[in-house]
């Protein structure tokens, strides 16, 4: 008994020491910035006394925010952190927020490549010149310099209002930027606070901005990397690889860590962002949804927008669910993801003669002409059939085809885990949560992903045949599939749960097996065990969908340097397309069925249209305040937001949805009856003429005035009315239903969708 006491207060001692170890946590303080004392020289100096009042110590002080934010990043325990809330200078104390990444086609397949030199009354001379001067800053993992995606060969000189700068780190040299990756900065803190406060200390990362994940490298040529000939993933996808704006400028800012992206880094991230110059800011990650003034990217981006630049968010890889979005806020552009019309079949050949088309990026030494034993181990205590580390024995799949069910680990993993138990294949087979949505992967021993009915006939045939076999081979690289584009099964779905009146997501782009740039410190499938190297790999996620639409930003900021990042945002989004290229309404990976603008928004975007709009919806700052004094907050959220003085409420919308969005998201609720009004821009020609087409269920009447709209002069606007009115029989418990606006002429259609909704519950 003795020995057992002395055990368990041993045990207790050593929890009581973490515990403490772990009492102090990183939380970004949110103050009342224009209340510093004038005693104070600077806000540091002010935020450094306000802690010094609670704790002795120098360096509890991560972060000074001054632009995307007003506040601090800082150690505290929770009884600090409570004294601050007290304070009359403090508008919020919060606990800082662990964020995710959303983890040589494309151009083409977006006719980016254009025979003729002309996009819409653009030369690409003229653009690509103009171009030069747009900067887009990609807060991620870091970037890899010596991708010859950064190759800066025939540009001219940095844009001398460029701020930034490349900061020296262990294996990073500021000489490794030039006049292509003109900025690369790191921040650590709020990660490093987080790893010293656990016992389960990870490996101790460099403190540069060297991407040491290949994300970063990938989201960043993904938006603007130069043209490289010759380009693959282990010869898949062989091709030029290049950006959307591949004569743009690229900083990076290294906001995420081994463990993820913290809200402290990622705010002193776009912080430093925004006083540098960028035009364009690209994140390929989120969290969950929460009030905008607790969403510390919500609320850095209201600044990015205010000063003129453009902010492109991933939506999330939360998908097929509804209302799965991350990145909300109407000043975001939120990014969903769709297939392109490039696939890498795979094939399995059992031994009942049946043969099933799968997908996969396998690129080493093939099974060979003969088939060997298929083994599917699916018992109810086991998790075998899943692939899981350690799930598997040796004796039973050495030599054997294994089938592995998709959940719970890395797909790469289970490849790997079939490989260490002797394994010779694997066939990868969907369940129900991600259907028949297909994602091709860099396996590490021949493997061939299969959707969720093939999946269920080879498991139903490995089960109850006498003696399964299996023989994988593998179809390289196949151009034009029809139909595509298809909305991917894992992008993040609507409707919007902060706010219903606004309809996510925005768009879709391109997000399913994209090839682009990659860092040489980790192989394709970023498991310990692969050594292979690529300068390229090919990837899939919102986190792939967003830089495409950064970079489409960035060319439309140098075609019209004069308009507003919602302008832009409304032409990406009003010229976006609905239909496949078999001429199909887009479909639904998910299930097959027919997709709808919870899952596609406006559509999937097509840059050239984007370029000449004819029309747009534009916003100002004056109009977002509207917009969050009609939410219902408290004076000191908005103002939290808006981070002005003298805000007030004194103008504020009856309903949120009355903000001058390019897209209508109706809730009924209670009433019967809808009224939006809207305002549109010409930015086509002079004396242009627009007449509305309505379309929508037949249970809400829809009635928009005037129909006709007449622009005279270039820059005119133009206002009108939108009454949607609910049929009184229409069934309250009627899930949704979709409809359009479309203003049109001739030369130009301005879409805008609509979503109906009986109650603000999802069903």
């Amino acid at each position: 008994m003795a020995a057992e006491a002395r055990f368990w207060f041993a045990a207790l001692l050593l929890l009581v020491t973490c515990l403490s170890a772990m009492a102090k946590q990183t939380y970004i303080v949110q103050m009342n910035h224009h209340s510093k004392p004038s005693s104070y020289a600077t806000h540091h100096d002010w935020y450094s006394a306000h802690l010094q009042s609670l704790s002795s110590t120098e360096d509890s002080l991560l972060y000074t925010y001054t632009t995307a934010y007003h506040g601090f990043a800082a150690s505290l325990d929770s009884e600090q952190a409570e004294l601050l809330r007290q304070s009359d200078s403090v508008l919020g104390v919060y606990e800082d927020t662990l964020y995710t990444l959303h983890t040589t086609r494309t151009p083409e397949f977006l006719g980016l490549e254009i025979e003729s030199g002309l996009w819409a009354g653009h030369s690409t001379q003229d653009l690509n010149q103009a171009s030069n001067d747009v900067i887009v800053g990609v807060l991620d993992t870091g970037v890899w310099p010596e991708s010859k995606s950064f190759d800066d060969a025939g540009m001219p000189e940095i844009p001398t209002r460029w701020r930034g700068q490349c900061e020296s780190g262990s294996d990073f040299a500021p000489s490794l930027c030039n006049r292509k990756l003109i900025g690369a900065r790191c921040f650590s803190k709020g990660f490093h606070m987080a790893s010293g406060g656990s016992f389960m200390r990870k490996s101790k990362e460099a403190e540069s901005p060297r991407d040491r994940d290949g994300h970063g490298t990938h989201t960043s040529s993904t938006a603007a990397g130069s043209h490289v000939a010759n380009a693959s993933l282990l010869g898949y996808a062989t091709g030029t690889a290049r950006g959307m704006a591949p004569h743009a400028r690229v900083a990076a800012y290294k906001v995420c860590w081994s463990t993820g992206c913290f809200g402290s880094d990622i705010l002193a991230g776009m912080d430093r962002a925004i006083v540098d110059g960028v035009d364009v800011l690209s994140l390929s990650l989120g969290g969950g949804s929460s009030p905008y003034y607790r969403d510390t990217i919500a609320i850095g981006a209201f600044t990015a927008t205010e000063r003129g630049i453009f902010v492109s968010c991933s939506a999330g890889n939360s998908g097929p669910s509804k209302a799965s979005l991350a990145n909300t806020a109407p000043w975001i552009m939120t990014v969903g993801a769709g297939t392109l019309d490039r696939d890498f079949p795979a094939y399995a050949l059992l031994g009942n003669k049946k043969r099933f088309t799968g997908v996969s990026l396998y690129s080493g030494t093939g099974m060979g002409n003969k088939p060997v034993q298929l083994v599917y181990n699916k018992g109810s205590n086991s998790s075998s059939n899943l692939c899981l580390p350690g799930s598997l024995q040796p004796e039973h799949v050495r030599g054997k085809v294994v089938v592995c069910d998709r959940g719970i680990n890395a797909r790469v993993e289970k490849g790997g885990v079939v490989r260490a138990a002797g394994g010779i294949g694997m066939i990868l087979a969907n369940t129900a949560a991600s259907g028949e949505e297909l994602v091709a992967d860099s396996h590490l021993l021949p493997a061939v992903a299969v959707g969720m009915r093939v999946g269920d006939l080879i498991r139903e045939y490995a089960q109850h045949d006498s003696n399964p076999t299996a023989l994988i081979s593998f179809g390289g690289t196949v151009l034009n599939v029809r139909p595509s584009p298809v909305v991917a099964a894992f992008s993040s779905r609507g409707p919007n749960l902060v706010t219903p009146q606004i309809l996510k997501p925005d768009v879709i782009g391109p997000g399913v097996n994209i090839l682009a740039g990659w860092s040489e410190s980790i192989g394709p499938t970023g498991l310990e065990e692969d050594t292979r190297k690529s300068q390229f790999n090919i990837m899939s996620g919102t986190s792939m969908s967003c830089p495409h639409i950064s970079g489409l930003a960035a060319l439309l900021k140098a075609a019209h340097p004069d308009w507003s990042p919602s302008a832009i945002k409304s032409a990406l989004m009003t010229t976006a397309y609905t239909q496949d290229n078999t001429k199909a309404p887009l479909r639904d990976a998910a299930d097959g069925s027919l997709s709808n603008p919870w899952a596609h928004g406006s559509g999937h975007v097509e840059p050239q249209k984007a370029l000449s709009p004819g029309l747009v919806y534009d916003i100002s700052t004056d109009d977002y305040v509207a917009f969050l004094c009609s939410l219902d907050y408290t004076l000191e959220h908005v103002q939290a937001i808006v981070k002005k003085p003298n805000v007030t409420c004194s103008r504020k919308y009856s309903d949120p949805g009355q903000l001058n969005y390019p897209s209508f998201s109706v809730v009924f609720g209670k009433k019967r009856v809808v009224r939006y009004s809207r305002e549109l821009t010409n930015v086509g020609a002079a004396g242009s003429i627009y007449r509305v087409a309505v379309t929508g269920p037949q249970m809400v009447r829809i009635a928009v005035k005037p129909t006709r709209l007449v622009f005279k002069n270039v820059g005119e606007k133009q206002k009108y009315t939108v009454t949607f009115v609910a049929n009184k029989g229409a069934d309250k418990t009627a899930r949704s239903e979709f409809g359009s606006i479309v203003w049109q002429n001739p030369q130009h259609q301005v879409k805008s969708p609509i979503a109906f909704a009986w109650t603000q519950l999802i069903d």
